[in-house]
C-alpha cells in the first residue's frame, strides 16, 4: 500500500469530514429510506429511489475517505527545517515573466486546495520546486507555454 503524505492540519479535517458522514449524514439519509418505505409500493416510489441514490453516493464517499485516511502519512510540518524546499513548506514564488508573487504550502493531495494556496505535492509546480533553495529559479510548462519562476523565500509553520 503506498503511503501518501498529509499534513496533520489536513488529516484533522478529513477525520472530521468522515465523522460528520458517518455520524449526521449517514443517520438522514436512513431515515429519508425509512420516510419513504412508509409511502408504500417501492417500484415505482421515486422518494425511495433518490434516497437510495443518496445512499449509494454517501457510503462511496465514506468508503473513499476511509482509503485515503487508512494510506495517509502524517507528517508535522511545524518541525521541519530544511535548507531547500520539502513537503509541507510554504513558498514564495515570483513569476519571472508578470512580476507576480504568490506563497503556496506544498500539501498533500486529499487536502490541495489552490484557491486557498494549498498546492498538492503531486502537480507539476510542486515537482519543481521539490529540493530548491532560496533565490533559485525555474522553467515551468504550461497549457499557455513556459513560465519562469524564482524561489524568493520559503518557510515551515
Amino acid at each position: 500500500m503506498e503511503r501518501r503524505p498529509i499534513t496533520a492540519e489536513g488529516k484533522k479535517k478529513l477525520d472530521e469530514l468522515l465523522r460528520k458522514l458517518i455520524q449526521e449524514e449517514r443517520p438522514k439519509v436512513i431515515q429519508a429510506i425509512k420516510e419513504a418505505r412508509a409511502h408504500g409500493d417501492l417500484s415505482e416510489n421515486a422518494d425511495y429511489d433518490a434516497a437510495k441514490e443518496q445512499q449509494a453516493l454517501l457510503e462511496s464517499r465514506i468508503a473513499d475517505l476511509s482509503a485515503k485516511l487508512s494510506m495517509a502519512q502524517v507528517i508535522d510540518t511545524s518541525k521541519n527545517s530544511a535548507d531547500k524546499i520539502i513537503f509541507g513548506a510554504y513558498v514564495q514564488l515570483k513569476d519571472l515573466d508578470n512580476e507576480e508573487e504568490v506563497i503556496y504550502q506544498i500539501v498533500g493531495e486529499e487536502e490541495a486546495d489552490i484557491s486557498q494556496g494549498r498546492l498538492s505535492i503531486r502537480s507539476p509546480l510542486a515537482k519543481k520546486m521539490i529540493g530548491l533553495k532560496k533565490q533559485e529559479s525555474f522553467l515551468l510548462k504550461t497549457p499557455k507555454g513556459e513560465r519562469e519562476y524564482e524561489v524568493l523565500d520559503f518557510y515551515f509553520k
